[in-house]
């Protein structure tokens, strides 16, 4: 019998989705209102989702041709709100579904992400999770008074002292800590809450918390790491981890060396959930899909400037210096490492202009086109031959149309497969992660 995976949605932040594309509405006059989010997450929800995350930036590309224009002009990653405020939204519309905010190392002290994040456990019963990011854009540094981020993997060294002040700060309440007892007139022991000291190189923190204890004891933590640093960082922390491969083979190697950083780290592999991002093509019929693939891959031919320019925001290179009809020039970053890495491999020696031809910048782990059915089965060998945890959705066209093709169409399929589940086993986000 094929073994049961996990599902994700991997929401390009809380921003104008799908700008300019077909089935959007009117997305360009209500974007600041949260029902089309709500609608997501609650769509999500009915199909039995583990999680949504909803990734995030703190400033305005700029990093194409040294101007803001072409971000502004075609709402590449922008306007974005808050991402803790859309999860509080997002927590207050469903009931099951794990709500996984990204929050960055350089924009939030330790001890208010503590807080923060266990806040929104509370209000969501036990379903909230944490993106933790170290930051990639030396431009979003610049917004809070940095000239510049550390140097890669000193931003990783610097993280495992913040999750360790992070996670000390969650276990300031012990168990039972709130009695609540009438008679005694005590609604707080006080022996089980304790102050933690915690004196780091790069960070400090007295404690406890003031926002008492997380349903959860500690919140979901998701990490994206792909870079030998990245990833040796989520081994030791993450409770599930985004991975931007191609291919199976890549993918099973992702999750052999996941297996020994884990082991290495003193963790057991089997509570770390690996989920591979995809973005499938769905059609009524084999032929209707690949009529849709057709078109995107038209309409990517048409918006070069576009997809570059979000590809120098994510690595912080400008590629508008480049010439699209020469092959890629070797290109280092401080940025994000992994996707520019990956990049230039998939570039060999074709030229700019044909390398961006069949690469997606989103990191999708393999091509999936056709019915709900034949999706369905493609997926369900996949993850058999690579040995992960599931998939996380990351469609370049998120809008209701797209979000039904997956929870009312491929979901369907793939449940009557029996590889994902039917229904939620528990209220809390960790414990449907672990169920399986």
């Amino acid at each position: 019998m094929a073994k049961c995976f996990h599902l994700g949605w991997f929401l390009q932040g809380s921003s104008i989705q799908s700008w300019n594309q077909p089935w959007t509405g009117n997305i360009a006059d209500d974007w600041m209102f949260p029902s089309f989010f709500m609608e997501l997450a609650k769509s999500l929800e009915r199909a039995k989702f583990d999680y949504v995350l909803i990734e995030d930036s703190s400033y305005v590309g700029e990093a194409w041709n040294n101007s803001r224009e072409i971000y502004l002009k075609n709402g590449i990653s922008v306007p974005r709100q808050d991402p803790a405020i859309t999860a509080t939204l997002l927590a207050q519309a469903t009931s099951r579904i794990g709500i996984v905010p990204t929050l960055a190392t350089f924009t939030h002290h330790p001890y208010l992400v503590a807080r923060l994040i266990s806040s929104l456990d509370q209000i969501s019963a036990g379903r909230m999770g944490w993106n933790m990011v170290t930051g990639s854009s030396d431009f979003a540094a610049k917004n809070y008074g940095l000239d510049a981020l550390p140097q890669h993997d000193l931003r990783y060294d610097m993280a495992d002292e913040y999750i360790d002040c992070v996670k000390q700060l969650w276990a300031s309440w012990e168990p039972g800590a709130i009695v609540a007892d009438a008679e005694s007139r005590t609604l707080i022991d006080h022996t089980k809450v304790r102050q933690i000291d915690f004196k780091g190189k790069y960070y400090a923190s007295r404690g406890p918390l003031n926002s008492g204890p997380s349903p959860q004891g500690q919140p979901v933590i998701a990490q994206a790491g792909g870079s030998p640093r990245g990833r040796a960082f989520a081994a030791r922390h993450a409770d599930t981890i985004v991975a931007s491969v191609r291919g199976v083979d890549a993918m099973r190697d992702y999750k052999a060396d996941l297996v020994h950083r884990a082991i290495e780290a003193g963790r057991d592999p089997s509570t770390i959930k690996l989920l591979f991002l995809i973005a499938p093509i769905i059609g009524g019929t084999e032929e209707e899909a690949l009529i849709e693939k057709k078109r995107r891959s038209e309409q990517d031919a048409d918006s070069i400037q576009q997809r570059l320019a979000f590809l120098s925001k994510i690595t912080n290179i400008d590629f508008s210096t480049l010439d699209l009809d020469q092959p890629v020039p070797p290109l280092t970053t401080n940025g994000h490492q992994q996707l520019l890495e990956e990049f230039i491999a998939f570039a060999g020696r074709r030229t700019l202009r044909q390398a961006l031809s069949d690469f997606n910048a989103a990191g999708e782990a393999i091509d999936l086109v056709g019915t709900p059915e034949q999706i369905a089965l493609q997926m369900s060998e996949v993850m058999e031959q690579s040995g992960g945890d599931g998939f996380l959705f990351s469609p370049p066209n998120t809008n209701r149309r797209s979000v039904a093709e997956v929870a009312d169409g491929l979901v369907p399929a793939l449940q009557r497969l029996g590889v994902v589940r039917k229904a939620y086993s528990h209220d809390q986000f960790r414990d449907n992660l672990l169920a399986f």
